[in-house]
């Protein structure tokens, strides 16, 4: 059972140094989808609501307080999903979009097909992306690292309905697991439908302890190649080969070690 938690917030903007972003903004914080990798599982260090997929917060008046207008990007969402469960019922998402300027150039980020519902809202945008995270976990994968978000069929199939319907679109591919993301069939099976990537790999310091341990013990080899520094250059090194050949807009590469850099 997921507590949900209704809060009010001050401000809803909020500025940030993700490269190329000016603002996020969260009308939720914490995920049902509760991947095991999350890089946002830090807010549980001030939100004390037990462990992190348990709980949500939702801000009733983030509809209100985004009538704010700024100038700058502005990404949704950097420490939830906007498009989790609960946003099929509270709609606090489309009420946001609804009221936002519509000349703010926005970037939004899901792992869910929930978004299918705006497309109505996203034609309104003068400058929009819609991206969603995509990978090739399944079976045991996806149970162990992605246990509630949709299949990533159904997140492809939404990229391909959006592009469709004529919505700016890219792939977040993430986390970039040695081993065991395939990046070429991916590519291959999207690049119809999206107009760029983000290349991401696994950021194993955000990810967290819990989810060094479970890639330890259960893909002890992928593990191996992420904790060497050599091996895991030179795994760098075959991913940029892979997004060369790609036939793909230049993508971005977004690697973490030893420090984050984006290529």
């Amino acid at each position: 059972m997921i507590e949900l938690i209704k809060t009010s917030a001050r401000r809803i903007y909020t500025r940030t140094r993700i490269p190329g972003i000016d603002y996020v903004i969260n009308q939720y914080v914490g995920c049902e989808h509760a991947c095991t990798y999350c890089y946002a599982k830090f807010m549980c260090r001030w939100k004390k609501h037990g462990k992190w997929g348990s709980w949500i917060e939702a801000k009733m008046n983030a509809p209100e307080l985004v009538k704010e207008i700024v100038n700058g990007k502005v990404a949704m969402s950097s420490v939830s999903d906007p498009y989790q469960p609960v946003e099929k019922k509270l709609e606090l998402t489309r009420q946001v979009l609804e009221n936002m300027d519509k000349h703010t150039r926005l970037d939004i980020l899901t792992k869910s097909d929930l978004v299918l519902r705006d497309i109505d809202l996203f034609k309104e945008f003068k400058a929009i992306n819609v991206g969603l995270t995509i990978n090739t976990f399944k079976g045991r994968e996806k149970e162990l690292f992605e246990p509630n978000p949709p299949s990533n069929e159904a997140r492809l199939r939404a990229l391909r309905i959006l592009k469709k319907n004529n919505i700016p679109t890219y792939g977040f591919i993430s986390p970039v697991i040695p081993g065991l993301v395939d990046l070429e069939p991916l590519i291959a099976e999207s690049r119809g439908f999206v107009d760029y990537y983000i290349v991401e790999m696994i950021n194993m310091n955000a990810a967290g302890h819990e989810f060094k341990k479970l890639l330890v013990e259960d893909y002890p080899r992928n593990h191996e190649i992420t904790a060497n520094k050599e091996k895991f250059r030179e795994f760098i090194e075959e991913v940029k080969k892979i997004l060369g050949k790609s036939g793909t807009k230049a993508p971005q590469l977004i690697t973490h070690y030893p420090k984050p850099i984006v290529v």
